[in-house]
């Protein structure tokens, strides 16, 4: 069970709320969370690498020179692998680099992920309506009000993404913002600070408990 305060738009400490997610045990958490993360950075290779083998290379179809009596080495191609233009050997080609992991696995280390970083998440009042049109330096000043300041990475999770605070935030340089449906592992990692509206955290809870 983790206790925590929730913060107005003026950043004052309007009441208190708690939230609890079923974690992977201490022993086996950090683990789980790394093969996570592992898959998820691994999966967003595209694998579009390719090179060409001598086989492929444009040209070389006819021996350079006859095969003695020159004084040279014996070349059957000017594509071979030791010309300068030739092929490449073992050179990458396109593959998959798709890692599989069970879908309670990743659920799991996504609320284990969460509940680890309980320390830096924020939660804060919906603020949508405070935003009457987009303002990038009235979220800005908000977010440091509630304590993350504009060097530090912030993620910011939204059940609804509302046109104003989207066209509010995509202009700051150190926030990301992602709906609810699309938490993953690194980006919790991978922020110094965890903004989250109260009936967002209700909406994580809700989806995420099973």
């Amino acid at each position: 069970m983790v206790e925590s305060v929730i913060k107005n738009w003026q950043g004052e400490q309007v009441g208190e709320t708690s939230f609890d997610l079923p974690v992977a045990k201490e022993t086996t958490a950090a683990h789980i969370v790394h093969r996570a993360l592992v898959r998820q950075m691994t999966n967003s290779r595209q694998g579009t690498a390719s090179t060409k083998t001598r086989a492929e290379v444009r040209g070389g179809g006819r021996k350079p020179w006859r095969q003695k009596g020159t004084g040279r080495a014996r070349a059957g191609s000017i594509r071979s692998p030791l010309w300068r233009g030739g092929g490449v050997i073992f050179g990458p080609k396109p593959r998959d680099f798709d890692l599989k992991m069970n879908r309670k696995e990743r659920r799991l280390a996504l609320r284990t992920a969460l509940i680890g970083r309980a320390e830096d998440i924020i939660i804060v009042e919906e603020f949508s309506n405070e935003l009457q049109r987009p303002k990038t330096k009235d979220l800005v000043a908000a977010l440091a009000r509630w304590g993350a300041v504009p060097e530090q990475k912030t993620l910011l999770i939204l059940s609804e993404i509302a046109e104003n605070v989207l066209l509010s935030a995509r202009n700051i340089e150190n926030l990301k913002l992602i709906p609810a449906d699309q938490l993953n592992v690194y980006d919790l990692l991978h922020a110094d600070k965890i903004v989250v509206t109260s009936s967002t955290l209700e909406k994580i809870q809700e989806v995420y408990s099973a």
